[in-house]
């Protein structure tokens, strides 16, 4: 195991050996094609798929697409394929996603945008994944070439990208997942990120809707008993997939965690917001229309993230997308 500092104030990644029923919408999405580098070893022990608690594509390949998420990018396309999808902070307090792909691939998936940090300390606990995105600032590249992920950026991606000329650049971007893996025959498959799903526990406060909060963003979900699942809104809009349907998922965990000043900035001066999703902290799960506070806790890196009660049991997510909105652990902070 080797340690390499990515980020200002102290970050620190660890990273491992290199060898080894999704959300609702109406995408028309397709079974991941197997992966022929290294085989995962923990889906079977724990009998389903242990991004999103399905039985199909246990073995398929892991791949993350960092997706622009702001208004002149909507609707967004393949976010309703994903597994997992997080919520993370950029600069001007805006957010952006990264949807986390292994059990179904969508059509087409974007618009495609650049990586930043926390990406690099969020992707060592899925192995060594497939790793899309549209670039990054030149400082950050000797990051991308030491992380654990196989890069499939458009630099690196060909064919894969293509533009769409019916919306401006830079939000126009979009990719083939199918042609995006066939650049990464060797992407790992998926292993145990600490999700747990199942029954619901006991207790729980009934919840309709609730709001997360960034300095210059919010997104609300509001429960839907018809779909049973969290349906996302964007300012105040209905966050749709451009092939149709709410984006949402069945678990939305608003985890709280500290967000700094990276050593990266925008052109604009803008400081990298850099998201500490290690150590231990405060969530809350909602699921099956009802808000559980958690805690959670992810020791090093190459590790999972595990949510428990607060008796310490694990807090099962429901089979499905899992949404992670990262926030700041306090107000919403513009670091």
């Amino acid at each position: 195991m080797r340690t390499w500092t990515a980020a200002g104030l102290g970050g620190v990644l660890v990273c491992g050996s290199l060898a080894a029923c999704g959300g609702g919408g109406g995408d028309k999405s397709s079974p991941a094609r197997p992966g022929k580098g290294g085989a995962a070893a923990t889906p079977t022990a724990l009998g389903y798929h242990p991004l999103n608690g399905g039985g199909t594509g246990l073995r398929n390949p892991v791949l993350a697409v960092k997706i622009e998420n702001t208004a002149p990018a909507m609707p967004q396309s393949g976010v309703s394929a994903a597994d997992v999808v997080y919520v993370e902070q950029v600069e001007g307090g805006e957010t952006r996603l990264m949807a986390v792909f292994s059990s179904r691939l969508p059509a087409r998936v974007g618009p495609v945008r650049s990586a930043r940090i926390s990406d690099l300390h969020l992707l060592p606990q899925f192995g060594r994944p497939a790793f899309a995105f549209s670039g990054v600032q030149s400082k950050m590249k000797k990051y991308i070439r030491k992380a654990p992920v196989y890069d499939i950026s458009q630099d690196n991606g060909g064919r894969a990208y293509v533009r769409d000329n019916s919306r401006r650049i830079p939000y126009n971007l979009y990719a083939d997942p199918k042609d995006l893996l066939k650049q990464a025959p060797k992407a790992e498959g998926p292993k145990d990120v600490g999700f747990r799903f199942g029954p619901a526990p006991d207790g729980g406060t009934p919840t309709s809707s609730f709001t997360a909060k960034w300095p210059a963003a919010d997104m609300e979900f509001t429960w839907s008993a018809k779909e049973k699942r969290w349906l996302a809104s964007f300012h105040g809009r209905p966050d749709m997939d451009a092939a149709g349907g709410r984006v949402g998922g069945r678990t939305v965990v608003v985890q709280r965690a500290k967000t700094t000043r990276s050593q990266f900035h925008d052109f604009l001066g803008a400081y990298t917001p850099l998201i500490h999703t290690t150590g231990t902290g405060t969530a809350t799960v909602y699921r099956d229309g009802k808000a559980y506070e958690a805690r959670w806790s992810r020791p090093s890196e190459d590790k999972g993230t595990t949510f428990t009660t607060a008796d310490g049991k694990p807090l099962n997510f429901a089979p499905g997308q899992v949404w992670i909105v990262l926030v700041n652990d306090g107000k919403p902070y513009m670091p």
